[in-house]
């Protein structure tokens, strides 16, 4: 497979990651599928989708870890045919190296271009919108390779940053309904996790629904408690002193 070279020019695709693997060739309503690919060609599909133009022993050593580097780069020739047939121009390969194709959308690369304009200062509010439902799903569920945890987890830590980070800004901007569900968002995401909860909280005292903010305070407070029985941290608690005094739980 030395010599498999890209056959579509600008290809009209996209990869989904996020609540599970799936392509679609085409687009707009010529667009389909991609059924039943061999689970070796979707991980080596979802592999490039998230380190971009690896070398192809890195690729194989990756992929197939367990194996001699011979049967390894075997097995990845074999996964290049099989994707090759199926998908045509999907990935390029030169120099050594593979790539998907030009014109090829991934919805995590798309995601990360949304958190990339939270965290411009000079991007609008049009520029930061809550994403779509797809791009806050789970990335590969079911999927343990090593590669694919570590890229979980930094694919959930960064989005909930973000989610964080577009709350207050449209709080500030008066958007207090967007807002909330922004936070709401982060907090679905991960309900242990104060600075989402703290979020929803700076919502409703910027909004001055100050009975609001404490029922949040209050709930998250007794959620700690059942699950792993913390108290909120000194942060949080300052959010809310100066409204009242904080009372112990009474459980």
């Amino acid at each position: 497979m030395e010599g498999v070279v890209d056959v579509g020019v600008g290809v009209r695709a996209r990869v989904t990651l996020l609540d599970g693997f799936g392509v679609q060739l085409g687009a707009g309503g010529a667009s389909s599928a991609l059924e039943e690919l061999p689970h070796g060609v979707q991980r080596l599909i979802a592999h490039l989708c998230l380190s971009g133009r690896p070398p192809r022993s890195t690729v194989a050593g990756q992929l197939w870890p367990e194996v001699s580097e011979e049967h390894a780069h075997g097995s990845l020739r074999s996964a290049l045919w099989r994707l090759q047939k199926a998908a045509p121009g999907l990935v390029t390969v030169s120099a050594g190296r593979l790539s998907l194709a030009d014109g090829v959308r991934v919805d995590v690369r798309e995601l990360d271009d949304w958190v990339r304009r939270v965290r411009d200062p000079r991007s609008g509010l049009e520029d930061v919108e809550l994403p779509d439902a797809g791009l806050l799903g789970e990335l590969l569920p079911g999927w343990y390779d090593d590669w694919v945890m570590l890229e979980r987890e930094r694919v959930r830590q960064v989005r909930m940053h973000a989610l964080e980070q577009v709350a207050v800004r449209l709080a500030a901007a008066g958007r207090y309904g967007d807002a909330l569900q922004a936070a709401y968002a982060a907090v679905r995401a991960e309900p242990l996790r104060e600075s989402a909860h703290r979020t929803v909280v700076r919502v409703h005292l910027t909004e001055g629904n100050v009975a609001e903010a404490l029922r949040v305070y209050e709930q998250f407070r007794a959620l700690l408690a059942d699950e792993i029985g913390a108290r909120p941290s000194e942060h949080m608690a300052r959010l809310v002193r100066s409204i009242r005094p904080l009372q112990p739980v009474v459980r």
